[in-house]
């Protein structure tokens, strides 16, 4: 089931690949809407805000993860382009056990300073227990995470999307069995979400493993590849070290936003909760644009074909205008309906916070949809540290908007802090793309244009 985008016409490549990658993100939304619904439906408003408070700090735990891990499947896309059959085995068995000393490191950061950080976030009193039972679950179970990110990863790297997929489906299906049973049948409130989420995905890491050890030769690797070699050690930590650090970065600027949004209260939070779990659902085409632009060009890079990754580049961003466009007007027509989803009394108290958040932020699709463009072909060419410096400029941005959403007690203020972002992070990443291309041409030896 691996897929060569190295040769053949790039649209209709990038299509095939990239669908089972969206069809798989969305499922992922939708047991992590699961959990909200459920969360929202059948504890109450103030349970759905105190998990929706931990969604930043979520992002950053989750996101690092994924982001190291991405990282180290990129030299096994580069190996995988290059032919380089005994390169993606060590690459594999390389990452394996940098990704068991990371998880160690990351999982005892996370269980110290969870408490601190939800006081730094104005976390109301009222909520503060459920928040902090909830994302301490979520820290302990990180190892599931760090799993299925990476053994995916891997699948993705040599073409492979469709696996991912499957696992996920099966995933979305028993975090939903289990929101029902720990919630309903134990009543274990907020704890009975996370428990479902850290088992069902702990799971799907465990069948992507499988399929790796039992179908993918290429990417099983032998037991002295999994001793840390020096020069992959290097090489995986200069791209994944950045890649996850763009993703933490990036959850910091969430982290300040949503800071801005708890002085609010509990409705705003609930309100803005529910309607960012349509949003991330409904943009899951411009992340998985993203995912296949990291592999493509990983692929291609192993090739060193200049030439193919510009092709995919432009592909994509014509493809993301549209999809962004198509977006923007989902949402805007549907959010007064979505947002009932979510809670079972009367929503009019809600539905002010909910259609300004949505009316600001969808307006600005399209640049949102070209960060992952750039920031993920950039990547999957080995060039992250201008992707970590957009996250900078995210943050920075979110940064400025949420001081003064604070200072001015303004809930449209603290809204824009995400269309702030991604305008500015957008014209910082399409600038970077151009000087990461000069770059290529003197490190490829302008091999091919």
């Amino acid at each position: 089931m691996q897929l060569d985008m190295t040769k053949g016409r790039p649209v209709p490549l990038m299509l095939r690949f990239m669908l089972p990658l969206l069809l798989g993100n969305i499922f992922q939304q939708l047991y992590n809407m699961a959990d909200t619904i459920i969360v929202g439906r059948y504890v109450g408003s103030d349970a759905l805000a105190a998990v929706g408070s931990t969604g930043t700090i979520m992002f950053l735990i989750t996101g690092f993860a994924q982001g190291i891990t991405a990282g180290f499947s990129v030299v096994t896309a580069q190996c995988f382009g290059a032919g380089d059959g005994e390169g993606m085995r060590r690459s594999v068995g390389n990452g394996m056990t940098l990704s068991l000393l990371v998880t160690v490191l990351l999982t005892a950061l996370c269980v110290l300073s969870m408490g601190g950080l939800l006081g730094l976030m104005n976390t109301p009193e009222e909520i503060y227990q459920d928040a902090y039972r909830y994302i301490i679950i979520i820290s302990w179970g990180l190892f599931a995470t760090v799993l299925y990110n990476l053994t995916s990863a891997y699948l993705r790297a040599v073409g492979n999307s469709r696996i991912p997929l499957y696992t996920l489906l099966f995933s979305a299906a028993l975090n939903v069995a289990l929101d029902l049973l720990f919630i309903l049948r134990f009543s274990m409130g907020v704890a009975g979400a996370a428990y479902a989420t850290v088992i069902s995905q702990f799971l799907s890491g465990l069948l992507c493993l499988f399929y790796i050890l039992r179908f993918e030769p290429s990417l099983r690797p032998e037991t002295q590849d999994l001793r840390l070699n020096r020069r992959d050690t290097e090489r995986q930590l200069s791209i994944g070290i950045p890649m996850a650090l763009q993703f933490s970065i990036t959850a910091c600027g969430g982290m300040i936003m949503q800071a801005a949004i708890n002085l609010f209260g509990p409705s705003a939070i609930a309100a803005y909760t529910a309607a960012c779990k349509v949003q991330n659902l409904v943009t899951q085409g411009m992340v998985s644009m993203g995912q296949m632009g990291a592999t493509y060009a990983g692929q291609n890079a192993g090739k060193r074909d200049m030439g193919r990754i510009r092709e995919g580049v432009r592909a994509a961003l014509r493809m993301d205008t549209v999809y962004s466009i198509l977006a923007a007007v989902f949402m805007i027509l549907t959010i007064p309906y979505t947002i009932r989803l979510f809670f079972s009394g009367d929503v009019t108290p809600l539905m002010p916070y909910a259609r300004t958040y949505i009316w600001i932020s969808a307006l600005f699709y399209i640049p949102l949809s070209y960060i992952f463009v750039f920031r993920n072909f950039m990547q999957g060419c080995g060039y992250s540290l201008l992707p970590m410096l957009g996250g900078v400029v995210e943050m920075l941005a979110r940064l400025l908007f949420a001081a003064a959403a604070m200072g001015l007690h303004s809930y449209g203020l603290a809204c824009f802090c995400d269309p702030a972002a991604w305008i500015c992070a957008a014209v910082f990443l399409a600038l970077s793309y151009r000087k990461v291309l000069k770059k290529m041409k003197i490190d490829w030896g302008c091999l091919q244009e």
